[in-house]
C-alpha cells in the first residue's frame, strides 16, 4: 500500500511539473515602479514592487506604500497596504483625530487633511488625562506671563518655555515691535546690532549667485547672537556658513564671511585661544591671515614636535589625525579620528582606507559617485577642523592644528588664483565634504539647485631635509570643489580623489647638481677638446674647419652623457637619452665607415701551364695564390662585427623576471615597505617616476655587470673568445688586417705566418701546430723576438695620400690612375688595385719605403688614459704597442659600455612613458635587433666596398 500510494504522488506530480516547464523559458523581467509613479488614488505595492489600488474613500499616503482614509473619513479597521476599512464621520462631527481612528468636532475648523486645527500659541487637545475621548477638541493657550513664559512647540502638541532672547529682550514670549525678530530668536533694536547680512551665496564655477533659504532662516539670527551674547553653538554656526561661501574675502559684502569678520574684528578685547592669535575667543578658527608670507612660516618655519621611524624602539609609522566635527547648526558632534575613511567619500575595504596614514605610504584613490547617492548619504553638511596629534614627554597627548589651502577661495565674488607661490597663499581651517543646504532656494524640504562637492582632497607632508629622524613640517590639506547644477541626480556624477602624498626640499640637492654639472661639464668640455685634438692630429689635419667644430659637438655630446649620467643615476632624470642616442649614433656610423684590407702575405709555389686565350698555345705562367683564405677571414671578421660581452635577450629576459617575477618592481611604489610582494586586498601605492627608474636601471646594471664578470672570467677562458681567435686565425691563414678608422689612425693586426705560407695541406699545418707548440720556429710578433701582433697605427700623410691614390681605384669610384692601364675594363682595374694595394702595404709593413718608413713604440700612460697620441707622425709612422686588443674599438665589442647604456636608458623611458616593464622590454629587444641588422648589413656592404671581397662571398 505504500509504494502504491508513493506511485500515486508520483502521477499527481509529473502533470505538474510538465506544466511548469514552458515557464523556465520565460523572461525574468519586470516594469521599474517607483512609489512616486503610483499617483494620488493608488499605493506602491512592496512585495509585488508594482501599483495598487486603495479602497472606497481611500488614497495613498505620504510615503505611497500605504493606504489612507480621505478627509471627514475615519478608520475602522487596519492592517497595513490596502486592508484599510474607512467610514465617514457624521456632519455635526466632521474632523478627525490625529491618529486617524475617531471622529471630533472642531470649534476652529480643519486642516487640510481633516484634522482640527488651533491658532498660534495654542495647543489641540482631544483627550482628557486619562485619555478619554473628548466630544470637542480643545485649543488650550499657553501661558506667556512672567510666571510661565511657555509657548507652543514647533508641532503645536505641548506648551514649552520659550526662547530665552524673547525673554531677555520682552520679559514675554513675544517679540513685538521695535524689537526684531530673526531666525527664531528676539533681538533689541537698541542694541549695537551687526549690519545686516546678506543671504546669498556665490558659485563662482558656474556663475551662479543663489539666494540660500538656509542663509535667509540662520545667517542674521547666527550673527547677532554670535556678536551679542557670544553664544558658541551661533559662533560655530556662522563660521560654518563662511566655510559654505568659500570663506569669501570682501572689503565691502555683508555675506558670511563678511559679518564673521565684522565680529572678528570688534572683540579683539575677548583674548586668544591656546595663545594662537588667529583664535578668538568663542569664535571658532576660520583663517590664518592674510600677511605676505605667513603660509611659508607656516608650513616651513616650526618642524613637527614628533618624528617618525619605521624600525627599533621608537618605531612611529602611524599618522594619528583627528577632526572636531560639527554640524551645520553648529552643535559640536565628536573628536572623530580620520581613520576608516572619514575624509574619503570612495567606497573601500577599511584595511585600503586606513593605508592612507601610514608614515611613508603615498596614497591614491579616486572614484566617480553619482549625484543621487550623494544627496542620500549627505543631506546636511558636516565640519571638520583637522588636527595631529602627537604624545609629549610627559604623556600627555597634544593636538597640531592642519593648515587648508582652498584652491575655490573667493575674493570680491571671484575665484583666488592660490598658485604655486607658498608666499602669496591664504590658508584656512575648516572643511567639509558635501553642501546640499545652502543651495536649496525657497524651502528647505525641496531638492537644492546647486551642491557643492569637495572633488580632490590632498594631504602633503613635507620631509624636513638633512634629518635622520624621519622629522616632517607641518602637513597642508589641500582642497578643491567642485560646483554641480543639480538637473537629474540619477544620471548625474562626479568624479573625487582623495590622496597623501610626501615631498622633500629639492632646493640643496639642485645646489649639489648644479655645481656637481658644472665641475663635470666644464671637464667634459676639456675632455671633448683633447679628443678633437687627437681626432685632428689622428687624421693628419692641423685646419680647424666647420668639421672640426661639428667632431667636438659630436665628441662633447658623448661626453655630456656620460656626466648626465653619472649625476642622475641615482634620481631618475631620463631625459639625456638623446645625447646618449648621439654618441650611440656617431660610433655606429664611424664603424660602418672604416678603411679596411686584408694584407695576403701567401706567396706563389712555383709554375703552372696555362692556356693563352686567343692564341691557342700553352705557357708557363706563376702559380696564382688562392683567394679562399680571405673570404674566410673576411666572413670571420663579419661575424665578429656585432659580438657584444652581453647576451642582449638574456638580458631582457632576465631583468624582467626579476623586476616582474621576483618582484624588484614593488621597491619603486611610494611607501615605507621593502618587501617584495605585495597582498593584492591591500592598499597599493602609485608609482614614484624616481624610483622606477632607479630600480629598472639598478637590476639592468647590476644583471649586465654580472654577465660581463661571466663573460670575462669563465665564457671567454674556457669556452670561446672570438676577438683572440680571430687574431690566431689571421696568423694560420697568413693574412694581416690593416684598419684605419680616422684618415690617419688605425689598428693593425700582424697575421704574417711564421711558416713562410699557409696554403697548405692538413698534415704540413698539423705540423707547423706542433713546431709552433714546441717553440721550433720564431715568434709571431711584428718585431723580431715578440708575440705583439695588435697595434694602433698613426700613420703619415705622405702614407695616407699614397694609401687614397690606390684606394680610390679599389673602390671603383674614380676612373683609371696612371697605375693602371686606362684600357682595362672595371674588373680588371680593380683587381689590379686589389694586387696593387696588396703589394704596397706588405711593403710598407717590411719597411721598403724609406719615405714611408715607420717605428715601434709603447704609448705613453697618459697617452693611454686620455686616448689620445702626444707625438704627430710627420716623418715616419708610428705603430703602438697594443696588448689590449683594442681593434675591438671598431666593433661592437669594443664599446660595450655605450650599448649597454643606451640600451638600459632606452628601457627606462619607454617604461617611465608606458608604466610597462613588459613592453619596455620588447620594444628594448626590438631595437636592439634592428640596430644588430644595420650595422650587420651596411657593415658587410662596406667589407666588400672595401677590401674587394665578393658579397656573395660574406654568409
Amino acid at each position: 500500500m505504500a509504494i502504491a500510494g508513493r506511485w500515486a504522488a508520483v502521477a499527481l506530480l509529473v502533470p505538474l511539473l510538465l506544466d511548469a516547464g514552458p515557464s523556465v523559458g520565460h523572461s525574468f523581467s519586470l516594469p521599474l515602479r517607483q512609489p512616486r509613479d503610483c499617483g494620488e488614488p493608488r499605493y506602491f505595492d512592496t512585495a509585488s514592487l508594482a501599483c495598487g489600488a486603495c479602497g472606497p474613500h481611500q488614497r495613498g499616503s505620504a510615503s505611497g506604500t500605504s493606504c489612507v482614509c480621505l478627509p471627514g473619513f475615519k478608520m475602522v479597521s487596519n492592517n497595513g497596504g490596502p486592508s484599510v476599512t474607512c467610514e465617514k464621520c457624521p456632519e455635526n462631527v466632521n474632523g478627525v483625530t490625529e491618529d486617524g481612528w475617531n471622529c471630533i468636532a472642531c470649534p476652529k475648523g480643519l486642516t487640510t487633511e481633516g484634522k482640527c486645527k488651533c491658532l498660534n500659541n495654542e495647543i489641540l487637545v482631544e483627550r482628557d488625562v486619562n485619555g478619554t475621548l473628548l466630544k470637542e477638541a480643545l485649543c488650550i493657550h499657553c501661558d506667556g506671563s512672567e510666571q510661565s513664559f511657555s509657548t507652543s512647540d514647533v508641532l503645536g502638541n505641548r506648551c514649552t518655555r520659550c526662547e530665552q532672547t524673547f525673554i531677555n529682550v520682552s520679559k514675554s514670549c513675544d517679540c513685538s515691535e521695535p524689537n526684531i525678530l530673526t531666525g527664531g530668536l528676539c533681538f533689541s533694536s537698541s542694541g549695537h546690532f551687526p549690519p545686516k547680512g546678506v543671504a546669498t551665496i556665490r558659485y563662482g564655477q558656474l556663475g551662479i549667485t543663489v539666494t540660500s533659504a538656509w542663509f535667509q532662516k540662520n545667517l542674521q539670527a547666527s550673527a547677532a547672537a554670535c556678536w551679542l551674547y557670544s553664544n558658541l553653538t551661533s559662533c560655530q554656526a556662522l563660521g560654518n556658513m563662511c566655510v559654505m561661501n568659500m570663506n569669501s574675502l570682501s572689503s565691502a559684502s555683508t555675506d558670511a564671511c563678511g559679518l564673521f569678520q565684522y565680529i572678528y574684528t570688534n572683540t579683539a578685547g575677548l583674548g586668544i585661544v591656546h595663545s594662537i592669535s588667529f583664535w578668538r575667543q568663542y569664535l571658532p578658527w576660520i583663517y590664518y591671515g592674510d600677511q605676505p608670507g605667513l603660509a611659508s612660516q607656516v608650513l616651513e618655519t616650526t618642524q613637527f614636535p614628533t618624528g617618525f621611524s619605521f624600525k627599533g624602539t621608537n618605531k612611529n609609522i602611524k599618522l594619528q589625525f583627528i577632526a572636531a566635527s560639527y554640524d551645520a547648526e553648529g552643535n559640536f558632534l565628536k573628536w572623530q579620528s580620520l581613520e576608516g575613511g572619514v575624509l574619503q567619500l570612495c567606497p573601500d575595504t577599511l584595511t585600503r582606507l586606513d593605508a592612507a596614514y601610514i608614515f611613508g605610504t603615498t596614497y591614491q584613490q579616486s572614484c566617480t559617485i553619482s549625484v543621487s547617492k550623494i544627496l542620500t548619504s549627505f543631506p546636511k553638511p558636516v565640519f571638520y577642523d583637522v588636527y595631529l596629534e602627537y604624545p609629549e614627554d610627559n604623556g600627555q597627548e597634544y593636538l597640531w592644528a592642519i593648515p587648508v589651502l582652498n584652491l575655490n577661495l573667493q575674493y570680491n565674488e571671484m575665484l583666488v588664483n592660490q598658485g604655486s607661490n607658498r608666499n602669496n597663499w591664504l590658508l584656512t581651517r575648516r572643511i567639509f565634504l558635501v553642501d546640499a543646504l545652502s543651495g536649496k532656494e525657497n524651502d528647505l524640504k525641496k531638492q537644492p539647485r546647486i551642491i557643492r562637492i569637495a572633488s580632490k582632497i590632498t594631504i602633503s607632508i613635507h620631509l624636513v631635509p638633512n634629518t635622520q629622524r624621519g622629522a616632517i613640517y607641518p602637513p597642508l590639506i589641500t582642497i578643491a570643489y567642485t560646483d554641480l547644477l543639480v538637473q537629474n541626480p540619477d544620471t548625474q556624477s562626479v568624479t573625487v580623489s582623495f590622496s597623501v602624498n610626501y615631498e622633500m626640499s629639492q632646493s640643496e640637492a639642485q645646489i649639489q647638481t648644479d655645481i656637481a654639472l658644472g665641475v663635470l661639464g666644464g671637464l667634459a668640455v676639456l675632455w671633448s677638446l683633447l679628443k678633437t685634438a687627437g681626432w685632428k692630429r689622428r687624421t693628419g689635419s692641423s685646419v680647424i674647419d666647420l668639421q672640426t667644430v661639428f667632431k667636438f659637438l659630436l665628441f662633447y655630446a658623448g661626453d655630456l652623457a656620460n656626466v648626465f649620467f653619472i649625476i642622475t643615476v641615482g634620481t631618475g632624470i631620463y631625459w639625456l637619452i638623446f645625447f646618449k642616442a648621439l654618441q650611440f649614433l656617431h660610433k655606429l656610423i664611424s664603424q660602418l665607415l672604416v678603411d679596411i684590407f686584408f694584407i695576403d702575405w701567401e706567396r706563389p709555389k712555383g709554375k703552372v701551364l696555362k692556356a693563352v686565350e686567343g692564341e691557342g698555345g700553352i705557357r708557363s705562367a706563376t702559380a696564382p695564390v688562392s683567394i679562399w683564405r680571405t673570404y674566410f677571414l673576411a666572413n670571420e671578421w663579419n661575424e665578429i662585427q656585432t659580438v657584444r660581452k652581453i647576451n642582449p635577450l638574456f638580458q631582457v629576459l632576465a631583468v624582467l623576471f626579476f623586476l616582474e617575477v621576483v618582484g624588484f618592481s614593488n621597491l619603486a611604489l611610494m611607501d615605507s615597505s621593502s618587501s617584495l610582494t605585495r597582498n593584492s586586498e591591500s592598499y597599493i601605492a602609485p608609482w614614484s617616476c624616481i624610483l622606477r627608474f632607479g630600480v629598472s636601471s639598478a637590476v639592468w646594471l647590476v644583471i649586465a655587470m654580472l654577465q660581463m664578470i661571466f663573460f670575462a672570467m669563465f665564457y671567454e677562458r674556457f669556452i670561446e673568445d672570438k676577438i683572440r681567435q680571430f687574431v690566431d686565425l689571421c696568423s694560420m691563414s697568413n693574412i694581416s688586417v690593416f684598419l684605419l678608422s680616422h684618415s690617419c689612425f688605425g689598428y693593425y693586426i700582424h697575421g704574417r705566418s711564421v711558416h713562410g705560407h699557409a696554403d697548405t695541406n692538413m698534415e704540413e699545418m698539423n705540423m707547423n701546430l706542433k713546431r709552433e707548440a714546441e717553440n721550433l720556429c720564431s715568434q709571431r710578433g711584428l718585431l723580431p723576438n715578440t708575440d705583439g701582433q695588435t697595434f694602433q697605427i698613426s700613420i703619415s700623410r705622405r702614407m695616407r695620400q699614397q694609401y687614397n691614390r690606390i684606394h680610390k681605384t679599389l673602390t671603383r669610384k674614380h676612373g683609371p690612375t696612371r697605375l693602371l692601364d686606362s684600357s682595362a675594363n672595371t674588373f680588371e682595374q680593380s683587381t689590379k688595385a686589389y694586387h696593387t694595394m696588396n703589394k704596397f702595404l706588405g711593403s710598407f709593413i717590411d719597411h721598403v719605403h724609406k719615405e714611408m718608413d715607420y717605428i715601434v713604440k709603447d704609448k705613453l700612460l697618459l697617452e693611454r688614459i686620455l686616448g689620445m697620441e702626444f707625438m704627430e707622425p710627420i716623418e715616419k709612422s708610428i705603430f703602438y704597442n697594443d696588448e689590449g686588443h683594442s681593434f675591438s674599438d671598431v666593433l661592437y665589442y669594443g664599446n660595450e659600455t655605450t650599448l649597454l647604456i643606451f640600451d638600459m636608458l632606452f628601457f627606462s623611458v619607454v617604461d617611465l612613458a608606458s608604466q610597462s616593464f613588459v613592453l619596455a622590454a620588447i620594444l628594448t629587444y626590438v631595437q636592439q635587433e634592428i640596430f644588430r641588422f644595420i650595422r650587420n648589413t651596411v657593415g658587410q656592404k662596406n667589407l666588400a666596398s672595401k677590401t674587394l671581397v665578393d658579397e656573395r662571398f660574406l654568409i
